[in-house]
């Protein structure tokens, strides 16, 4: 069977998890705790057979794929597919702020619906069809191995959807906490779920503040 083996993980914590702020494709890096998260999931995947570990490029990601790659001297690529949704007008405002200066929009933002974009922002159906042109065309690359894709909360909400036939509407019961591991199988016939969210390998839950 041709089938490629995923393992996606969100990046670690950064100072805008905490705030509940809007990161977006703002650039913003790991803060102390996400650093050592970081560490952890990078020995937790020690032993693992890994062919490559991609990465969107935007730091807090890329610093976390780093230590992963780093550790067990894998090969290490970014990929600007695998960027967090573009939030707009959005980024660098907290959920607060946001729902404050634009209610109506909030509103739309919150039932998720799928064709709705904040201002100079991408859709949900946008990105999806982003995330999963990135995802196939990266495991393509690597049938019969096995893959590390570091990313995005909503890169992970987008993952988990595929694999398991959720619409974009439907609203979310599953955790996409900073530096969980999550396990998905591709093949020519899409996307399988295979385990997500664990935590084993962190000391404290992780954070999850409904980044998608």
């Amino acid at each position: 069977m041709q089938a490629t083996r995923i393992i996606a993980i969100r990046h670690g914590e950064t100072a805008w998890n905490v705030d509940t702020r809007i990161q977006g494709q703002i650039d913003i890096e790991l803060n102390a705790t996400g650093r050592w998260q970081a560490q952890q999931v990078a020995r937790a995947l020690l032993g693992e057979s890994i062919d490559f570990v991609y990465s969107s490029d935007l730091q807090r990601a890329w610093q976390t794929a780093n230590a992963i790659a780093d550790a067990a001297q894998i090969p290490l690529q970014a990929h600007t597919g695998l960027r967090e949704r573009g939030f707009g007008a959005f980024e660098g405002k907290t959920y607060a702020e946001i729902e404050s200066i634009w209610p109506a929009e909030t509103e739309l933002w919150r039932k998720r619906d799928p064709h709705w974009a904040p201002l100079a922002g991408e859709s949900l159906v946008a990105m999806r069809e982003r995330i999963q042109q990135t995802a196939v065309e990266l495991a393509e690359q690597h049938i019969g191995g096995q893959i590390v894709l570091v990313a995005h909360g909503g890169v992970m909400d987008q993952l988990y959807r595929l694999a398991t036939g959720q619409e974009l509407q439907a609203e979310r019961a599953w955790h996409l906490g900073n530096a969980a591991i999550n396990r998905l199988l591709w093949t020519p016939q899409g996307f399988t779920l295979v385990g997500w969210g664990d935590v084993s390998h962190l000391e404290r839950p992780s954070l999850d503040e409904n980044s998608t």
